[in-house]
């Protein structure tokens, strides 16, 4: 069963409309398409502006699939949005961390990842992954998420751990692993940063799925997807990462509940 509940449209930073989404989807064969806008936090150019005009454009998709592919409105709820309530299901995502009194963004660019690192931080790439990690062990407790995003997004431009690497970071990830696996929330696969390039496996990184893995977490794939054309991008891949650390399942969206599918 393929599906996707990670899904950005025009009403965030999505490329495309929803009807161009779930036509896309369709014609893939997806059993549930979920839509996931980015939450307004008053400060992302990425976020939502009118939350009800993307309701009333999903639930639009929603009849118009009926009996043929399942529609889910979803929200990705940022963690400085706050509880998100109301929806069919929340994803719980950290994209800036707060220091020295600024908003800074997690993965914007490797540019700014880098001017963050130097100017901010002083250098010192394990006291930001420390900040990031402090906000992302809380993101189910502030949000009341279903799903924990990218949950090591910071290491979207490295890859190769050239930079997040070392005991501090892994005591930093480690801690919210720690956290989040109490909560029972799913933990995502996500292909991204595979789409755009920057990445050529997905988050999070096998070490991070292994210690999931035994912990008993539950994890869905999804694609994280702003342009339609990559609305299973990278699946093959994520679920090969996935059985490497363990996993012989994931969970997919049908019937209004995450149920277990076999790879």
């Amino acid at each position: 069963m393929i599906s996707n509940v990670h899904t950005h449209s025009v009403f965030c930073d999505g490329r495309d409309t929803p009807f161009e989404m779930a036509m896309r989807a369709f014609q893939l064969g997806f059993v549930s398409l979920g839509f996931s806008g980015h939450s307004d936090t008053g400060f992302d150019p990425c976020g939502m502006r009118d939350y009800n005009a993307y309701r009333a454009a999903v639930a639009a998709e929603k009849e118009r699939w009926h009996g043929r592919m399942e529609i889910y409105c979803g929200i990705e709820q940022d963690y400085f949005s706050g509880r998100a309530e109301g929806w069919d299901y929340v994803i719980g995502s950290v994209h800036y961390v707060e220091h020295g009194g600024k908003k800074l963004a997690v993965d914007w660019s490797p540019e700014e990842t880098d001017r963050i690192i130097r100017e901010e931080y002083d250098g010192c790439a394990e006291a930001f992954a420390e900040d990031y990690y402090a906000l992302v062990g809380r993101i189910f407790d502030v949000t009341g998420c279903d799903i924990i995003g990218h949950f090591d997004l910071i290491t979207k431009f490295d890859e190769e751990g050239k930079i997040f690497s070392g005991a501090r970071y892994r005591d930093a990830a480690m801690g919210a692993i720690d956290a989040l696996t109490k909560t029972g929330a799913i933990f995502e696969v996500n292909t991204g940063a595979l789409a755009r390039g920057y990445r050529k496996t997905p988050y999070p990184a096998q070490w991070i799925l292994r210690e999931l893995r035994a912990r008993g977490a539950e994890i869905i794939i999804t694609s994280d997807c702003h342009n339609k054309d990559f609305l299973d991008f990278g699946y093959e891949k994520a679920v090969q990462s996935a059985w490497e650390a363990g996993f012989e399942s994931a969970l997919v969206l049908r019937g209004g509940k995450f149920e277990r599918a076999g790879f």
